[in-house]
């Protein structure tokens, strides 16, 4: 009988394995990215008994570990009585399916692993299509069903018997014929977001991303700004559809928040097609928050990987995006570490917050205010019976000065951009408009 992953079946006793080939330039602390892929298996609620680093001289084409390491690791697999092996890279299916027959348990790579913990995540109709197109898009090469389909794969119980020829090319068609009618569906899901976003459009509020490496504390900082109860936990890719929120800046100027999914090294690419359009919040914000876990010790890799997929978006620095990169966890550091990263923030540009405490955060705040703030400013002047045009001003606009006139109307220095500025003036035709001087 197969094991179906599930949270009410028994835990399964998990391996987790991160080959090492030769270390290139910029590669990631095996250490660290063991322990990544140790919080990945735990994120599916795997037992991991063990975990190991495996140095590579060179990949095997038929079971990328050579000969006497997969002996060794079949001993390792029987003696722990393990269910899952977790190989912390990319598996061919040639290799997943040797290594099954030498281990006798489930073998799945990282990205079977990453697909399955989005599978679960998932919340919104968006969400779970996206998830559900980027499995498909990872199954049609393999031709077996990942692991939320577990009743039709092979098992952790060593069975290795494989579907016939009928059976694969039944799935190759059933694959692909709900691939075409996702993308259909994703089309439509896309074409409300792209509605949604006209419609705030028209309201001229400036949009702000927060991206970052996954479990570097974007949700903590969303709610610490916004009270906007996302979901928060010390665990990878606690939170994965994007949620947006309104923030009122210091001055009154209102704007809006997204928290994105959490990015992460070697993402599938499967999943970073799939999430373009959740994606699009990003390419589309006035201003771009990178939150790094400034404590962790492998935080530089990290930051290259998330500029990595923002440049695969098009967003660089280069790009017309104002990016901000947030040092946050400062609450973690040692005061040798804090004092450090201090300078090293004046210098760079940097802020350093912790969203914990909330250290940082309101001079964040003033920093959103003054870069979002960059429209001119008009002088109005207004009826004192004007109070639906003064009222919309200030919805839509940010006061920075106001006094009364002497044959009692009103005199305001407002910033407001163009669009608005042209939608007040078709609104309010007695208003008296003109450039700020002074």
């Amino acid at each position: 009988m197969t094991q179906h992953i599930d949270h009410e079946d028994p835990v399964l006793r998990a391996l987790v394995l991160h080959p090492v080939r030769s270390q290139l330039a910029n590669a990631r602390d095996p250490q660290a990215r063991l322990e990544e892929a140790t919080g990945l298996a735990l994120a599916l609620d795997l037992d991991v008994v063990e975990s190991r680093i495996v140095p590579l001289r060179e990949r095997t084409p038929a079971t990328l570990f050579g000969k006497g390491k997969v002996e060794e690791l079949r001993l390792l697999c029987e003696v722990e009585e393990i269910d899952v092996a977790v190989v912390d890279d990319t598996l061919s299916p040639v290799q997943q399916r040797n290594l099954e027959k030498a281990w006798n348990v489930k073998v799945v790579d990282r990205s079977g692993v990453i697909l399955e913990i989005f599978g679960r995540r998932a919340r919104t109709k968006e969400g779970v299509l996206q998830v559900e197109l980027a499995r498909l898009e990872y199954e049609k090469s393999r031709l077996v069903r990942t692991w939320t389909h577990l009743e039709r794969q092979r098992g952790g119980t060593g069975s290795t018997g494989g579907p016939g020829e009928t059976q694969i090319e039944l799935d190759r068609r059933q694959i692909a014929d709900r691939i075409i009618k996702m993308k259909k569906e994703l089309v439509e899901v896309r074409r409300t977001r792209a509605l949604h976003r006209t419609q705030r459009k028209k309201v001229p509020y400036p949009t702000i991303a927060l991206v970052g490496y996954t479990n570097a504390g974007k949700s903590t900082l969303f709610n610490k700004i916004t009270a906007g109860g996302v979901l928060a936990k010390d665990m990878l890719f606690a939170t994965l559809d994007p949620t947006l929120r309104n923030v009122k800046l210091p001055g009154g100027r209102p704007a809006i928040l997204s928290d994105t999914v959490g990015f992460i090294s070697d993402l599938p690419h499967e999943l970073i097609e799939s999430f373009r359009a959740t994606l699009e919040e990003v390419q589309e914000a006035d201003v771009i928050l990178h939150v790094r876990d400034i404590a962790n010790p492998d935080t530089q890799a990290q930051k290259r990987d998330v500029e990595t997929v923002l440049s695969e978006l098009g967003v660089t620095k280069d790009s017309d995006r104002k990016i901000i990169e947030i040092w946050n966890k400062a609450d973690l550091l040692t005061a040798d570490e804090r004092d450090e990263a201090e300078g090293a923030a004046r210098r760079s540009g940097a802020m350093l917050v912790s969203s914990i405490t909330g250290e940082g955060c309101e001079a964040l705040l003033n920093r959103l205010a003054s870069l979002v703030d960059e429209t001119p400013e008009i002088d109005v002047q207004l009826s004192v019976n004007a109070g639906e045009a003064l009222a919309w001003l200030y919805r839509h606009g940010r006061v920075v000065g106001r006094h009364d006139g002497g044959e009692g109307d009103l005199h305001l220095r407002v910033r407001l951009d163009g669009q608005a500025l042209g939608r007040f003036e078709r609104m309010f035709p007695d208003a008296t408009v003109s450039e700020a001087t002074g």
